[in-house]
């Protein structure tokens, strides 16, 4: 990882002292200083120690430039001071396998003298040794919960050991367990418990107990499984155990574990959570953890003097002792030990089975996992210094980035480069030296670091006669006995008051009460500006010439009171234009006659335009008064300047030109030899009002549309009805009605009756 660290090559480094921004490879701006010292503090700045340097009357700080600047100038390399870095190698012992004397880490130390605001880079190789000794020592939870995994650990000595010597032919492995302090609330302190305190009466349970060292590291893998064949499962009351308690003691008590100086693995295997610090006080512990062993002659831990370490603690001790971590837990517990480890920088979390029965594949696991990241950083860097990191790491993409550490993941016994930058934001009052190291890794890299903050200009050059005879010619600067004055000390202080203040007079414009603009001092009788001021009374600035391309007047010329004066006949206010005019070059001339040259390109004059002004912005409205000058004034002597004293003339007969004037005129104007306008007009063409023609036959057409299209429309109606109505007389005559054929149709019946002859019926 370590996506190589802010660039060594676009490595942005902010300068805290001077507030500038210093990119690798590319120079700094100067800012002038007044002595030698103070000058060479500043990136960019270097000093001229040339004794006639500077001409009367000016400022030291004039001596303070950009080494470029100075050559200028006539300061000869000889009489240039301008430090560099300077790196040395005190020891870099080639990378090595042998048992005897393995080195992954090279170089092993080195010293380096920086000047200010300049980073320096230089390259760490590592490389992981074949075959590097394995320190083991595995630390178990022993509460009650855990009684089926201790079953399991007694069987697996061999077998850790063979997966270990797959790695490496040198392991040893070691044993240590814990439960929790002997103090309510975390154990029982009734005296049945105490001796067992086994949930049940069936089992039989070892007193509860902080922590314990069994076995101190060895390669008898008989001895670790005796050991483990002993131990009894114990318990306690609350959940969480004394893990952290047991891990400080694991890790410091170095002589008592036999920590070797090889890799160095711890591995924790539980089924629950831990106490932190502060839960101490749940049983009136309230002193915080010490960091020291604590064990006694049998390996022992009480734990009731000193609170559970915090985790910040503890992990700073795991990186002092260089010590990797494995957790081993169950999967209800997994997530509080994940966020635990990624506060313990080379730690990794595996999960367990409830019976253990996968923790050799764990460790396995583990350990290749953590064999494969590497992570560099500093340790004890002063705070002036910056140290950042970038890493090429084998197989990935290459990182530009500038970081606080350097990592890589996957590697395994490949050759990885890391690139330091250091960089110091201000003097150093002596020599710090710091560590450059990998986690888990016991070798480093010490780098020792001073600044390079005083001038050696070599012998002081008592009563020079470049500082007449008085003074003591340093660094090219005349160092005056008191008395005297000037910048060769070539005028006697006056101790007549009144003479003194005709000298200060004299540094003042228009008698003012500053003295040289308040830009400079008075030496006798005659201003000596500051750096950035210049004139009699100081009172030009020439720090507010414009830039260009990042060079104060582009190099090219020198700022006189703000305002840059060019030279080598460039022109523009920051000399920014080139005396070259091939950009404005035409075939008609010179930006086509219609224009001028201005940093090598034409700039045009009103209505033109194009690269060589040989485009019209508007040809018809250009010379508009123009035509009317000539045309309805009449006046062709006052027409030039209308015409932009152009070629004018008038086409016989009648034409219909590009540009109309009104009715009666057209013209058209063009661009001749040389850029000179020529104009053509002339009469149009006489012809009939279109206008009417158009209107009168559009209306008439209309019309005559519409007759057309009602007479269509009457005939196709009249023969429609037509045809109608003689489908309706053949349907007519197609019906005949006959009255037999009628269902409907009935004969009249006549009845008649007798009243009379009614009753004798």
């Amino acid at each position: 990882m370590l996506l190589v660290m802010r660039a060594v090559v676009i490595v942005t480094v902010f300068l805290h002292c001077v507030g500038q921004t210093y990119i690798l490879g590319q120079e700094p701006q100067c800012q002038p200083q007044p002595s030698c010292s103070e000058c060479i503090r500043r990136p960019g700045c270097a000093w001229c120690t040339k004794a006639n340097f500077l001409k009367p009357g000016e400022a030291n700080e004039r001596r303070c430039n950009s080494p470029d600047s100075l050559k200028d100038q006539k300061c000869d390399n000889e009489h240039v001071i301008n430090p560099k870095n300077d790196f040395i190698l005190k020891k870099a012992t080639d990378l090595s396998n042998d048992p005897e004397n393995v080195v992954q880490l090279k170089p092993q130390n080195i010293n380096i003298k920086l000047r200010v605001g300049i980073p320096h880079v230089f390259p760490i190789e590592f490389k992981r040794a074949q075959g590097y000794p394995i320190d083991l020592y595995y630390l178990m939870d022993l509460s009650y919960s855990m009684k089926d995994d201790l079953e399991q650990i007694k069987t697996l000595g061999q077998k850790i050991l063979k997966m270990l010597k797959d790695k490496t032919e040198t392991v040893r492995i070691g044993f240590g367990s814990f439960v929790d302090k002997v103090m309510l609330p975390y154990v029982s302190m009734v005296k049945t418990r105490l001796d067992n305190p086994c949930p049940n009466r069936i089992d039989k349970c070892q007193k509860a107990f902080s922590f314990q060292n069994f076995l101190p590291l060895t390669s008898n893998a008989k001895e670790f499984e005796e050991k483990v064949q002993h131990q009894k499962i114990s318990g306690n009351l609350d959940s969480p155990e004394a893990g952290l308690d047991a891990i400080m003691q694991a890790v410091v008590c170095k002589d008592q574990i036999k920590w070797g100086n090889v890799t160095q693995i711890l591995v924790y295997t539980s089924d629950d959570t831990f106490h932190m610090a502060g839960d101490g006080r749940l049983g009136g512990v309230f002193q915080p953890h010490n960091g020291k062993c604590h064990l006694n002659e049998n390996g022992y831990y009480d734990g009731k003097l000193y609170d559970y370490p915090s985790v910040g603690h503890l992990s700073r001790v795991l990186q002092d002792n260089n010590i990797q971590i494995i957790f081993a837990v169950t999967e209800d517990i997994y997530p509080a030990y994940k966020a635990l480890s990624s506060m313990i920088p080379q730690s990794v979390v595996g999960v367990l089975k409830n019976d253990s029965s996968n923790v050799v594949d764990l460790i396995s696991e583990a350990y290749g996992n953590l064999s494969s990241t590497l992570v560099l950083e500093e340790e004890g860097a002063p705070e002036e210094l910056s140290v950042r990191f970038r890493s090429n790491c084998i197989g990935s993409q290459e990182v530009t980035e500038w970081k606080e550490r350097g990592e890589c993941q996957g590697i395994k016994h490949e050759n990885v480069v890391f690139q330091v930058r250091l960089e110091v934001s201000k003097c150093l009052k002596e020599p710090k030296t710091f560590r450059i190291k990998l986690q888990g890794i016991s070798e480093e890299v010490k780098v020792t670091v001073e600044t390079n903050c005083d001038c050696n200009c070599g012998l002081q050059e008592k009563f020079s006669e470049h500082c007449s005879g008085k003074g003591d010619l340093t660094c090219g600067v005349c160092r005056c006995p008191e008395g005297f004055l000037g910048q060769y000390c070539e005028c006697e202080q006056q101790k007549n008051m009144h003479s003194n203040n005709s000298m200060l007079a004299s540094c003042s414009l228009n008698n003012s009460s500053l003295i040289c603009s308040g830009h400079g001092n008075c030496e006798c009788g005659k201003c000596v500006c500051s750096s950035g001021y210049n004139g009699e009374f100081c009172s030009c600035e020439d720090r507010n010439c414009e830039h260009y391309q990042g060079k104060k007047c582009n190099g090219k010329g020198v700022c006189k009171c703000g305002v840059c004066d060019c030279k080598e006949n460039y022109t523009g206010t920051a000399c920014e234009c080139p005396p070259d005019q091939d950009n404005c070059n035409h075939s008609n001339g010179l930006c086509n006659g219609q224009g001028t040259c201005v940093c090598n390109g034409c700039k045009c004059n009103s209505g033109f335009m194009g690269d060589h002004c040989s485009e019209f912005i508007n040809r018809c409205s250009l010379l508009k008064e123009c035509v009317a000058c000539h045309v309805v004034d009449g006046n062709t002597t006052g027409c030039a300047e209308r015409c932009l004293n152009g070629e004018i003339s008038r086409l016989e007969g009648s034409h219909e030109l590009e540009c109309p004037y009104e009715d009666t005129i057209s013209y058209e104007v063009k661009l001749g030899p040389g850029g000179k306008i020529i104009l053509h007009y002339a009469n149009l063409p006489s012809h009939v009002d279109k206008t009417s023609i158009i209107i009168w036959s559009s209306v008439t057409s209309i019309i005559i549309i519409g007759i057309v299209i009602i007479i269509i429309y009457r005939a196709l109606l009249e023969l429609y009805d037509i045809r109608e109505y003689r489908n309706f007389v053949n349907s007519q005559k197609q019906t005949e009605w006959k009255e037999v054929m009628n269902p409907l149709f009935k004969g009249a019946t006549t009845t008649v009756l007798n009243p009379l002859h009614s009753e004798d019926e």
